[in-house]
């Protein structure tokens, strides 16, 4: 199966990205990788997102994924569209195994020990922590951590700029999912992307220490 740890290691931070104007799509996802941060998770939480996958997979540097992937027929749909891995709120055995068979890198939510291992006896080992804040931040994630010490997270949910250095500073987080770096209020609906912003804010991510 196609290892997700790469993707993880590439930034310290993955854009979680809810594109509703496909014309943004592609200065958004130029903002980001020229900002340091190339992989790109566009979830699948409005109408045009397979079509943004497709549209900032142009962008030189830019390496998409998936996010909100429910079920083997999105996995289909957001393969075809160009996503080079995939992430999912939860996780399922139909959802895992379609993945598995797909050779896709895939990261799978979890906010439980049984999450957990039912992940690994599918032979995965890297999770997404999701809703992180929600389900105890930090302090909850150790507390996981600490019996799975070959697992590695990235944490989503309530992960801001303010708390992420906290929680990239445990060895069991490879890097954090965070839709601070992409606010609404720089890509208004019917508008240009404020890309000068944006690009800032990323490099600011880029440049955490983990």
């Amino acid at each position: 199966m196609a290892n997700i740890r790469e993707f993880m290691e590439a930034a310290p931070v993955i854009p979680v990205l809810v594109v509703q104007d496909i014309d943004q799509a592609i200065p958004l996802a130029e903002a980001l990788v020229a900002g340091g941060l190339p992989c790109l998770e566009v979830t699948l939480r409005t109408p045009c997102a397979l079509d943004a996958i497709r549209e900032m997979a142009k962008v030189p540097g830019a390496i998409l994924g998936a996010g909100t992937v429910l079920n083997p027929d999105q996995l289909d749909a957001v393969m075809e569209a160009g996503a080079k891995f995939v992430v999912s709120p939860g996780l399922t055995e139909t959802l895992g195994k379609a993945a598995i068979a797909n050779d896709i890198a895939f990261l799978p939510g979890i906010a439980t020990s049984a999450d957990i291992m039912r992940g690994m006896d599918m032979g995965l080992s890297h999770f997404k922590f999701f809703p992180a804040e929600a389900n105890g931040g930090l302090p909850a994630l150790k507390a996981l951590a600490a019996p799975f010490h070959e697992a590695r997270f990235c944490p989503t949910g309530g992960v801001s700029a303010k708390n992420a250095p906290e929680y990239l500073a445990h060895p069991s987080i490879l890097c954090v999912g965070g839709s601070w770096v992409a606010p609404g209020e720089a890509m208004p609906m019917g508008g240009p992307v404020d890309k000068a912003r944006i690009e800032t804010l990323a490099r600011e991510a880029a440049a955490l220490p983990r």
